[in-house]
């Protein structure tokens, strides 16, 4: 069992720069996806951005040239750095993680919201 928590939420004008930190109860770094989605009110969860093993970072288009995804396997912690923010940026944003083995294991944390204002 793992365990997600996500921080580093918060108030930002547009513009502005947030990172979001996901820590884990436990190594996540042997996981086969790691990734944030984001859930805008009103809206369904979404994909953000995902590491995977033995791949390059991927992002979805409106993440791309403004977000970077890393991680710190020595703090268990998974990032997003986010820049230039935009007011469609709000939402709640969630660490995923997945282990594709004998037995799929999935993992959420509870999100952080982030909200920009215009």
């Amino acid at each position: 069992q793992v365990h997600v928590v996500e921080s580093g939420g918060g108030l930002v004008q547009a513009g502005g720069s947030l990172r979001l930190s996901c820590a884990a109860s436990g190594s996540i770094f042997n996981a086969n996806d790691m990734g944030w989605y984001r859930q805008a009110p009103g809206k369904q969860r979404e994909l953000v951005a995902m590491l995977r093993t033995g791949r390059s970072p991927q992002y979805t288009d409106p993440a791309k040239g403004r977000f970077t995804i890393s991680g710190d396997s020595a703090k268990n912690t998974l990032y997003l750095q986010m820049t230039s923010l935009k007011p469609e940026d709000t939402g709640v944003y969630y660490c995923n993680v997945r282990y594709y083995g004998s037995t799929y294991r999935e993992y959420w944390g509870r999100g952080t919201q982030v909200t920009v204002s215009s």
